[in-house]
């Protein structure tokens, strides 16, 4: 990485002085400090708080300013960090504008907090992994009350501060709703992951004949574009031999499991096809320039996608015209949040080997892989068999990273979250796949300091139960004030370092264990 002193005419020592003459304490982010036609900009935490430093520019500059400091050789402006003035920035410096990432491997590093991002920043610029930076779900936003714009925002201030240029994606995860789609679309997003399991049959593996038959002609085949005849006619006549570098793989569908896919499935990519349409309409009218990726989930289903059920999905996106980037099966074996793999290794290579081939014979895309944290057991059999059509997501690891540091720092404070946790996990648990042992959790009264951090981040239950009540701890209110929020971002922000080079050496692992991410 370039340093500052290779790309500004003012000396970072200087412009930290000016800074310090305005009065309180500063820390001028070096490697974020930029000169352009002139004018220098840099990103600099007065307090707490995030600033903009622009030094030489004239008093109409595009930025708003809170404050200019007097000084006998320059015009310093102070600038807040507002979504306005992020907009200017992404105007003025491309890289920090999100970008279509493609077929290219990649790494979804969620964020939370929107305070993780310089970790994620040089785990993946050590390893030469590409990142997407800002990836949020809609229900994870409503979770935390941020909104699209902040998660966006966030993300270009950390890239700004950490002075990346390495190019990074934007991911609008878990997309339900032409609504959802449009708030993400207005903000800048660059990838669109459309999740229609609220369509996915997950009874059709079990109905009787009679009602199979039922739901099948009950279909939306009108969406579909298809008859019920025609279906049947084009998927069951001889078996599909797929072939690929992968290896090959026979296909084929008896009138029976023909019907069950359909019925499981053939409404999700319906519902998917219209998702997939109101995204390319928004761009055909407002940016019809412009490239995006698009991504279907069908990992959150009851039982594993049958290979010949990702044949089947694959190719009815494929009759119905739409591209995807990437799609993320439901694979063999219980990917739970925040913990490893659950399940037999072996099972998941032998199902994985197959959804490759497939992969590869239906056009290339990646293979997405959902709750993908911390799984480190089938990180190698990802990288091995999967190679550079890998795309993992990651979301509340790095939440957990970040709880280390009270954990470490405060841990009467870290004992209050853990016992709130307590409080909200039932509730919380009602959305997630979690087997949380509840008893197997030591009250947090009953822990000593030092054993805080390995008691609940080390160990599954207690990180589950940390994970999945995020939600709870980051709004819960006490007599009109933050309970947890505002000393939980103090600490962290006191201990910025430390808590970057932890996020760092978590996220490293796991590019390092999959090994194809990073080239």
């Amino acid at each position: 990485m370039a340093t500052s002193a290779d790309l500004t005419s003012i000396a970072v020592d200087d412009l930290q002085n000016l800074l310090e003459e305005e009065g309180g304490e500063w820390h001028l982010y070096e490697q974020s400090v930029r000169e352009r036609d002139g004018t220098v900009y840099a990103l600099a935490r007065h307090g707490h708080d995030l600033k903009l430093i622009v030094v030489g520019e004239a008093e109409e500059g595009p930025f708003e300013r809170e404050a200019v400091i007097e000084s006998s050789s320059e015009t310093v402006a102070v600038c807040p960090c507002s979504p306005e003035n992020a907009q200017q920035l992404r105007g003025l410096f491309s890289w920090t504008a999100p970008q279509p990432l493609g077929t290219t491997p990649a790494i979804g590093c969620g964020d939370r907090l929107g305070l993780a991002t310089p970790g994620h920043i040089r785990a993946c610029e050590a390893l030469n992994a590409q990142p997407i930076l800002a990836q949020q779900s809609i229900r994870e936003m409503e979770r935390t009350g941020r909104s699209p714009q902040e998660v966006m925002d966030d993300v270009t201030w950390a890239v700004f501060q950490e002075g990346y240029t390495g190019g990074f994606g934007a991911d609008a995860d878990h997309l339900k709703t032409p609504e959802d789609i449009d708030r993400c679309f207005e903000t800048g997003y660059t990838m669109y992951t459309i999740d229609p399991s609220d369509h996915v049959d997950n009874e059709a593996d079990h109905l009787d004949a009679n009602e199979l038959t039922r739901r099948f002609q009950a279909l939306p085949w009108d969406m579909l574009d298809v008859t019920p005849e025609a279906y049947l006619e084009h998927y069951t006549v001889e078996p599909l031999v797929l072939e690929s570098d992968a290896g090959r793989l026979e296909i084929s569908f008896t009138e029976e499991e023909l019907k069950r896919a359909s019925v499981k499935y053939s409404a999700a990519i319906a519902n998917t096809k219209t998702l997939a349409d109101h995204v390319a309409a928004r761009y055909a009218a407002d940016r019809p320039d412009a490239e995006y990726d698009l991504e279907m989930s069908v990992d959150e289903t009851d039982q594993p996608t049958h290979p010949r059920e990702h044949y089947f999905v694959a190719a009815e996106l494929d009759r119905l015209g739409v591209e995807v980037t990437s799609l993320a099966p439901r694979f063999v074996g219980d990917f739970e949040k925040g913990i490893d793999f659950i399940g037999d290794p072996d099972a998941f290579e032998e199902a994985l080997k197959k959804h490759v081939i497939i992969l590869q014979a239906c056009g290339g895309y990646k293979l997405s892989v959902h709750s993908g944290s911390d799984k480190f057991t089938v990180f190698p059999i990802l990288g091995r068999q999967a190679g550079p059509k890998v795309h993992l997501k990651t979301a509340g690891t790095s939440y957990l990273e970040a709880l280390r540091i009270p954990a470490r720092h405060a841990p009467e404070f870290f004992r209050g979250i853990v016992a709130y946790a307590f409080d909200r996990f039932e509730a919380d648990r009602k959305t997630y796949h979690v087997s949380t042992d509840l008893s197997a959790i030591p009250d947090p009264g009953d822990v000593d300091d030092a054993e805080l951090e390995a008691t609940y981040l080390d160990e599954n239950n207690g990180r589950q139960l940390l994970h999945i009540t995020y939600g709870s701890v980051l709004t819960a209110k006490q007599d009109g004030a933050w309970r947890f929020k505002e000393r939980f971002f103090e600490l962290l922000n006191e201990h910025e370092e430390e808590h970057f080079d932890t996020l760092e050496g978590h996220f490293r692992h796991h590019i390092e264990s999959v090994g194809t991410i990073g080239q």
